[in-house]
């Protein structure tokens, strides 16, 4: 086997051991799904910038970036990183005070049962290709490497396992201290790269940038005319809005120890991950002009390689080693992330439902049990879709932008809102939204964006009209508000 296989077996087995060691940590179902609300603002800050700069960050956004610039990537890392600082921003501190399990716990507590099922499942739907993309990566990764040894397949499912270990054992607590080495190792890892491909590339940086400042890659202003604002638009609200009422961002607010760390470490870690998102677009970019021929002939076959086949072309074994361990860093964190935050939801508030007297012992079982189970679901998916990872990500938050967002906007900051507006809301912007999804999916307006006006419009009317006072909150609500 080579240096870089070798290496990759190292680093794996490390970053295995060291979420295996943080699981002596957990002794309560809490501690398995909020760290004991005890992380620092060092660690809350890592391990929300390493949950978002995943596969897409390093091998799907690149390949969209040279083909249509800054407009053809709004939805991430652009929204998706000023998401984080809205969640920091708005309700950060609110949902601090709540000391809940999971964001979907404020649903019920607002607007009754049937609202979180709800919500429950459109966010454990929501997750499926954001997890699959990074189970997806984790298989290109191994196969590259490999050199073809390994088949894709495969390496999806040796990555999984490699994951599911640590994330079964320690929940929040392993993936918070393993997202803390690997944000190390992401960041040095990535201005490595850039720097070393600066020094090949005629003219340096500069030359880089300013050709694709020419080439108009850089400007955030779509062309005028209907589809392409419209679809400027869905895609950017899609994960600007879609993204806020998701489980793993509440999970690390709910981790920090305190609100002022839960607030200040969403917005550092939305602002690092607008930040660093750039380093990758730099460096596919960077290619074109290096290799124009291998830019070529992968762009219309298999894009997501482009940057891949770029380090193991040009560069030094040992910038091939930084790359790929920061690329494995980057996926990882995501993928464990990811695994953990629907399988809470769906633990927390769909199965328990049914088992209202189990103990804290027996909660934690069924958690890792969903855990599991969601894990084979998830692979399941990445192995026969044709998506690829960039669109696995930007679809995921669909579902969550017209089902979830406006009941929980209006829960915390419109009081007329009750669970009557909330249901019009939700069963009206999802029927909307599938219906456009069946009859017009490539019109002008986004599908979504459909759902989502009807989903405003649904709350204002149901709860307007309702003569239902809204659900009495619960006295962590009445402190919240």
């Amino acid at each position: 086997m080579n240096t870089l296989v070798w290496f990759v077996i190292l680093y794996w087995v490390a970053s295995v051991g060291i979420g295996v060691f943080a699981a002596r940590f957990v002794r309560s179902s809490r501690d398995f799904a909020v760290a004991g609300r005890a992380l620092p603002l060092y660690v809350v800050t890592a391990t929300v910038f390493s949950t978002w700069f995943g596969s897409e960050a390093v091998l799907g956004i690149p390949p969209t970036f040279v083909e249509e610039g800054f407009v053809g990537v709004i939805s991430d890392p652009f929204c998706s990183g000023m998401c984080l600082i809205l969640v920091g921003l708005l309700i950060a501190r609110k949902l601090y005070r709540m000391n809940l399990m999971t964001i979907t716990d404020f649903y019920r507590n607002r607007y009754g049962r049937t609202v979180e099922v709800i919500v429950a499942l459109s966010i454990v739907v929501s997750y499926l290709g954001w997890v699959s993309a990074q189970i997806k990566a984790l298989g290109l990764v191994f196969n590259v490497i490999s050199d073809g040894a390994v088949s894709v397949n495969i390496g999806m499912v040796i990555g999984l396992v490699c994951v599911l270990i640590y994330t079964l054992l320690g929940g929040m607590w392993s993936v918070a201290i393993t997202d803390f080495v690997q944000m190390i190792i992401i960041v040095l890892g990535i201005i490595y790269i850039c720097f070393e491909i600066s020094g090949m590339v005629p003219g340096g940086a500069s030359h880089v940038i300013s050709h694709a400042y020419e080439a108009g890659k850089l400007s955030f202003i779509p062309e005028m005319n209907a589809v392409a604002i419209f679809a400027f638009l869905g895609a950017g609200l899609t994960m600007l809005f879609g993204s806020i009422p998701q489980q793993d961002i509440f999970q690390r607010i709910a981790s920090a120890k305190n609100e002022n760390v839960a607030q200040q470490g969403s917005i550092l870690g939305g602002a690092f991950y607008i930040a660093f998102g750039l380093f990758p677009m730099f460096l596919c970019y960077a290619t074109t002009l290096l290799d124009p021929e291998l830019v070529a002939q992968l762009i219309d076959v298999d894009s997501q390689m482009i940057v891949p086949a770029m380090i193991i072309k040009y560069m030094p074994m040992f910038a091939q080693v930084v790359f790929f361990g920061a690329l494995l860093s980057a996926i990882q964190s995501s993928a464990s992330a990811t695994l953990l935050a629907p399988s809470i939801t769906f633990s927390e508030n769909i199965l328990k439902g049914f088992f209202p007297n189990m103990s804290d012992r027996q909660h934690l079982f069924m958690m890792r049990a969903v855990v599991l189970g969601f894990a084979g679901v998830v692979l399941s998916f990445a192995m026969y879709t044709d998506s690829s990872i960039f669109e696995m990500v930007e679809n995921a938050y669909k579902s969550t932008l017209v089902v979830a967002f406006v009941p929980l906007m209006a829960g915390f900051f419109w009081k007329p809102a009750n669970n009557t507006g909330a249901l019009v809301s939700m069963i009206g912007g999802a029927l909307v939204w599938v219906l456009f999804e069946i009859i017009d999916p490539e019109g002008t307006i986004p599908p979504q964006l459909y759902g989502f006006a009807v989903a405003i419009i649904g709350m204002a009317i149901g709860s307007l009209l309702s003569r239902h006072r809204p659900q009495p909150p619960t006295a962590t609500t009445t402190d919240a508000a």
